[in-house]
């Protein structure tokens, strides 16, 4: 058994833990509300945004608009978000085995698999690996801002025009709630009519009358394209933040209430143990003063 110094040290060190995990727990709540603030504020634009772009594609002939060409993937790219720091539960590792059990069932069926990663962990973990990294991007997931969005858009943009890839997935950390956070793919490039809003012939019916278009809808709908891009992209980058600090959030949770559970634990084992101590000093103490008698 260890000794009371022993047990007492480690009863030091797990409270320790448990302040930081506590503090840590509280700054990732504060980081949250910020976080998911922004992620439900943008939410709304993005969806209308995928709306509006489903209704100007509606009558359009997807051939003439290059980022919309469908080609026989044959070289498909994976961008995947994830946090640039840990100590966020299997946040992280779920989203990087999504990634390599997609990737792996695509080049089962004889797909080149490319990567492109944001997010530290992402960028380090993919380094060691089997596939190809095109574009990493780190660092900038504790502040994420449209401007890193855009590069990334813009890069992958030119790496699809010029045939360098075929198709790109995106994958990021969907926020349900603080409890649920889910990895997500969304077809990012070619732009597919089937995922810009409702563009039934019912619908576009409906919505074709109050709006009148200058230039034409094919010219405007020509710039939005770049602009959806990276709109998707940014989107996926604050959902990603939002799940990151939702799940940091519920780990040190989680790891207070466990080091409160080891120091109950040691306690108790450090009340036997002196108990156990005190009887051998008293049977001792007794012992020495019935050899005085004899």
């Amino acid at each position: 058994m260890p000794s009371l110094k022993d047990i007492k040290r480690k009863i030091v060190g797990v409270k320790k833990t448990q302040q930081i995990t506590k503090a840590m727990n509280m700054v990732a709540a504060a980081k949250l509300r910020g976080a998911q603030t922004r992620m439900e504020d943008f939410r709304p634009y993005a969806h209308k945004f995928s709306d509006v772009m489903g209704e100007l594609s509606g009558s359009a002939n997807p051939s003439a608009f290059p980022l919309m060409a469908v080609r026989p993937v044959k070289k498909q790219l994976i961008m995947v978000v994830t946090s640039d720091r840990g100590l966020c539960g299997s946040f992280n590792t779920n989203l990087l085995n999504a990634t390599e059990k997609y990737a792996r069932a695509q080049k089962a069926n004889g797909v080149e698999v490319k990567l492109a990663c944001i997010g530290k962990k992402s960028v380090n973990f993919f380094k060691r690996g089997p596939y190809e990294v095109l574009y990493q991007s780190s660092d900038i997931m504790g502040n994420v801002q449209m401007f890193n969005a855009r590069q990334a858009g813009q890069a992958m943009i030119k790496l699809f025009l010029d045939q360098e890839i075929d198709e790109v997935q995106l994958l990021y950390g969907r926020f349900i709630n603080v409890g649920t956070q889910k990895p997500t793919f969304k077809k990012l490039l070619p732009i597919s009519q089937d995922g810009l809003g409702d563009t039934s012939a019912e619908t576009a019916k409906k919505q074709s009358s109050p709006y009148s278009y200058e230039p034409e809808p094919e010219a405007i709908l020509n710039q939005l394209m770049p602009m959806y891009v990276n709109v998707q992209i940014y989107h996926a980058m604050l959902e990603t933040a939002a799940s990151e600090q939702a799940s940091r959030m519920t780990a040190m949770d989680n790891a207070t209430r466990a080091c409160k559970d080891i120091i109950g634990s040691l306690t108790l084992v450090y009340n036997k143990a002196r108990q156990g101590s005190i009887t051998k000093e008293l049977m001792d103490i007794v012992g020495g003063a019935e050899a005085l008698k004899g």
